[in-house]
């Protein structure tokens, strides 16, 4: 397939945003049950206004490649049977229910206002937040399984991508994390430091089985059955156009054979080991500068990750088009 850019900074912009509204909740949990200390004023407040701006930025970014942006409401009205009509939905909801966290946190309400008393801290942000995270979870199954369910593109259906755009959502907004942290409350910079290692560790793991799985994939169509014809040996002379076509632009990458093994190499090195590097030389240092360059080196590789998932899919029409004479 042949990438379309908005798509990829809207996964990764959301994603990470997604990742980092469940840090700080995460952090949360902990502190309310004294495992944390608590982090200073406005922590939460600025955390949800930094996760309502990466999902802002991830929803104008999918305006991009729309023919009519006008119309772009039509895209949630099949939410029935479409998991782009449910994401459509999910991805406000999500950025209304961060809104309100940080709100709550902001204003310092608690549920003794509906005649609740509890003695947790923030009770009443743990209750929103608890149905953020529900949102943040639900939204990552739906982008994920906006690609799972096209059976006919075999290297996006299976159960991995959805886990890995869970798990690249976790280790990018934990990094993110942690670098907020470094910045404005040193003391939990170490909490989010592990959990980032713990998921960038799990999701390399998934990430190259997926990388394996699609390596040894054997197609379902194949020249043969595509024309009809079962002789052995039969070679493709021309893509069947004088020109390019929709079919050639749209669903194939054009990049040459070596650029496209290199940006696998480039994201499995950006995402992975240089950015673990400069966070644990970050940690050691206590150096927000060092961690907030890991982030940016990650993310930079997650942008080459995800030029790679939709450009490996190889669409059945390609047994057509992509030869040239």
């Amino acid at each position: 397939m042949n990438p379309a850019f908005s798509v990829i900074f809207l996964t990764t912009l959301i994603g990470t945003g997604q990742g980092f509204f469940l840090a700080l909740y995460t952090e949360q949990v902990y502190s309310a049950v004294g495992l944390l200390p608590p982090p200073p004023s406005g922590f939460y407040t600025l955390g949800s206004a930094i996760t309502v701006a990466l999902l802002i930025a991830g929803l104008i970014a999918s305006f991009f490649h729309l023919g009519h942006p006008e119309r772009a409401w039509r895209s949630a009205a099949r939410w029935r049977t479409s998991w782009l009509s449910r994401e459509v939905i999910v991805l406000p909801a999500l950025m209304g229910a961060v809104a309100a966290y940080g709100l709550v946190h902001y204003f310092n309400l608690r549920l003794s206002l509906i005649g609740i008393g509890t003695t947790l801290p923030a009770d009443l942000a743990l209750v929103v937040g608890a149905g953020g995270v529900a949102l943040a979870f639900l939204l990552f199954l739906c982008t994920g399984m906006i690609y799972a369910c096209i059976k006919f593109l075999q290297e996006w259906a299976t159960w991995l991508t959805v886990v890995n755009y869970t798990l690249f959502g976790l280790a990018s907004g934990f990094l993110l994390a942690t670098a907020y942290a470094a910045y404005r409350a040193p003391a939990l910079m170490y909490f989010y430091g592990a959990w980032t290692i713990v998921f960038t560790m799990v999701v390399l793991v998934t990430r190259a089985a997926s990388l394996i799985r699609n390596r040894r994939i054997k197609y379902k169509s194949t020249i043969q059955s595509a024309i009809g014809v079962r002789h052995a040996r039969i070679v493709q002379k021309s893509q069947g156009f004088m020109g390019g076509s929709f079919n050639t632009r749209d669903f194939f990458h054009g990049a040459a054979p070596w650029l496209f093994r290199s940006i696998k190499w480039i994201f499995l090195v950006l995402v992975f080991p240089v950015p673990i590097a400069l966070l644990l030389d970050g940690m050691i240092d206590r150096s927000a500068a060092l961690i907030f360059a890991a982030f940016v080196v990650q993310y930079l590789g997650l942008l080459a990750e995800r030029w790679f998932f939709f450009a490996q899919a190889n669409h059945p029409q390609n047994l057509y088009y992509q030869t040239i004479s």
